[in-house]
Formats: structure tokens, sequence, C-alpha cells
């Protein structure tokens, strides 16, 4: 597992916006900024849905008064399903990161193995990253929601 102090994984995000398919890398969207991540297990889940995403879209001009230059939501779902979530959820303010294979997931070394519920997912995490680099990192207990939350990140920044 990623820990503090080490370089977040080189990897690629696809998005959908309104010009079609775009592609950014992890450089692109790391490099010189102060970043908040946070993953869940899907999108359009229960706690996902009703607590984790709108916890950071609630509070996301507080983050960005703590000098956040971006807050990224990562899941192991297509780049239509994030868009749909993200417009749903009323999102704007956070770049969705859609993992479509879960490369990057397992890079972390953050991943899970939900059988034929779900296949492969992200665990529930947050971490701060500066320039690529992890700062602080909250892995929660499976079946948690405890220290991954937005009011939990906004405390440790």
């Amino acid at each position: 597992m990623i820990t503090v102090g080490q370089s977040l994984p080189a990897g690629e995000f696809t998005f959908i916006t309104g010009e079609g398919k775009q592609v950014q890398d992890t450089q692109a969207l790391f490099a010189g900024k102060k970043v908040v991540l946070f993953a869940v297990p899907g999108a359009f889940t229960p706690t996902c849905s009703n607590a984790h995403l709108p916890g950071y879209v609630v509070l996301a001009d507080e983050f960005k008064a703590k000098g956040v230059d971006a807050i990224y939501c990562l899941s192991v779902n297509d780049a239509f399903v994030m868009k749909a979530w993200r417009e749903a959820q009323n999102a704007e303010a956070i770049t969705m990161l859609a993992d479509g294979d879960g490369s990057w997931t397992q890079a972390l070394g953050l991943a899970k193995e939900t059988g034929s519920f779900g296949g492969l997912r992200a665990q529930r995490f947050a971490l701060i990253a500066r320039d690529g680099v992890v700062q602080r990192l909250f892995v929660e207990a499976p079946g948690k929601f405890e220290v991954s939350d937005a009011q939990s990140l906004l405390a440790a920044l």
C-alpha cells in the first residue's frame, strides 16, 4: 500500500466533457498542486452517494479556502458513469477520476476484490497530496466510514 512520503503512481484518467473524451495523466492532475483525493467503492452506491461525495460537495469552498487546488473523487467505474454521478450529485467542484480497469487503484495498493458483487473496487480512503507526494493517508477499515469523510480531511489540513 502507498504510504506517506511516497509519490503517487503514474497513470491516465479519462473524462467525458462537452468536447468528448479527454485523457489526463497524473502529472497534469497532481504536479504543482495541493490535492485532496478520496476514493469510493462505487458511484451511485448508498454510502458513497448519501454521505461520502456529498460531504466534499458541501465543503468544497472550505477546502479551497485552506489552499486545496483540486478535489478528486476516485472510483473503479467508467468515465460515463462518473460523469453521470457528478451531474446527479451537483458535484461540479469535484473532479471525478474514473479508474475503469482499476489499474491505478491497484498500483496504490488500495484495491479490493468483491467477487460477483462488483468485482475489483477501490477501498474507501482519502489522502492529501502535494506535488504528487502523499502527505496524509486515511484508509477505512472494512465496512466503516469514519476517517475518509470530508470533515475529517478538512480538519487534517
